[in-house]
């Protein structure tokens, strides 16, 4: 039987993955790309370190410093804002860095490496904050964009830690650990960030146009309430949270003001996130669908729900009780009611 290394193993799974999402058309191109040069970089290892094709060991620092960058990005494009390329051109300004560092510097190859997938593995950790929604990502998802993203940063800031122990081993004498700790860490971490992005919880919705400008929100706390009135006045006449790609951004547009503005808002009135406050509409309405007695299933996708468990998730926080739970307690109410006429 022949052994498969483990860094081609996974170069083989991401390159299935891309493929396949590339012919279904059903994945946005920085999530294929950054999933592309995932594997690409496991292939480079696994030929550089397991079959002596040492030409690559050129080329793995410059490849594997595309990663963090086109990271971030997939992220911003998912979760922030839109990609412009006035604004973001710089990151192309890190892996021509590592080039030249690579002609020119080669020593300083691993710090640079390293500052830059710990740089933006922290970036990536410290921007969705709690309790504030990520502008891009939908509502329906909950917490679940934010902490993929955040999973996506620290694989970025654990695949740096390689180099660190890389020179310990050295250091001491150990450089045959080298290859393994290359070939684990890498396939551990471009496995992970490569199926974490391809999640359908970690996509955003399509923005139409460019979200306005987020600035420092000074407003009075009747100025909160008076966008809150204005919402809550939106949510009743239109019901836009029937539509599950609603995302912050969405409503922001809505109502002509900056997200931040919009969340704290919500925050500072309701004394809840914006998930949640639209998750609240979005139950309440699947109650009004399951007293007509209707299925589960139906009321979940009516009322602007994807998936089943953030579904009975949030309808328990809001109700108190499981939807079951609620159609058992109905359908004896309407037992009562029948008897007593």
């Amino acid at each position: 039987m022949i052994a498969i290394p483990l860094p081609l193993a996974v170069a083989l799974i991401l390159g299935f993955l891309a493929l396949r999402h590339m012919l279904a058309q059903d994945r946005p191109v920085l999530f294929l790309s950054l999933l592309m040069i995932c594997g690409f970089q496991s292939l480079i290892v696994s030929l550089a370190q397991h079959y002596g094709v040492s030409v690559l060991l050129m080329v793995q620092p410059i490849s594997a410093s595309l990663i963090p960058p086109l990271a971030w990005l997939t992220f911003q494009a998912a979760a922030l804002r839109p990609t412009e390329f006035k604004r973001d051109k710089w990151h192309a300004a890190v892996p021509l860095f590592v080039l030249f560092c690579a002609v020119f510097a080669p020593v300083t190859l691993d710090v640079i490496l390293t500052i830059t997938f710990v740089g933006y593995g922290a970036a990536i950790l410290i921007k969705p904050r709690r309790g504030e929604a990520l502008p891009l990502a939908r509502l329906d998802a909950g917490p679940l964009p934010a902490r993929i993203w955040k999973t996506v940063g620290f694989l970025l800031i654990l695949s740096a830690l390689s180099d660190v122990l890389i020179a310990v081993a050295v250091g001491t004498g150990h450089t045959e650990l080298r290859p393994l700790i290359i070939s684990v860490f890498t396939s551990f971490s471009l496995l992970g960030i490569g199926a974490l992005s391809l999640s359908r919880d970690a996509e955003g919705t399509p923005v139409i146009e460019p979200p306005q400008p987020e600035t420092e929100d000074t407003a009075p706390s009747e100025e909160h309430a008076a966008l809150v009135a204005r919402l809550d006045a939106l949510m009743v006449d239109e019901q836009p949270y029937l539509d599950p790609d609603l995302s912050l951004a969405r409503l922001a547009r809505r109502l002509r003001v900056p997200t931040k503005q919009l969340s704290t808002a919500i925050n500072a009135v309701k004394d809840e996130n914006v998930s949640r406050y639209v998750n609240g509409f979005r139950i309440h309405n699947a109650c009004k669908i399951l007293q007509q007695g209707e299925t589960v299933t139906e009321a979940m996708f009516s009322s602007g729900f994807n998936t089943k468990s953030n579904f009975n998730r949030e309808f328990s926080r809001v109700m108190g009780r499981s939807p079951s739970a609620f159609i058992k307690t109905h359908q004896g109410t309407l037992s009562v009611q029948a008897d007593e006429t």
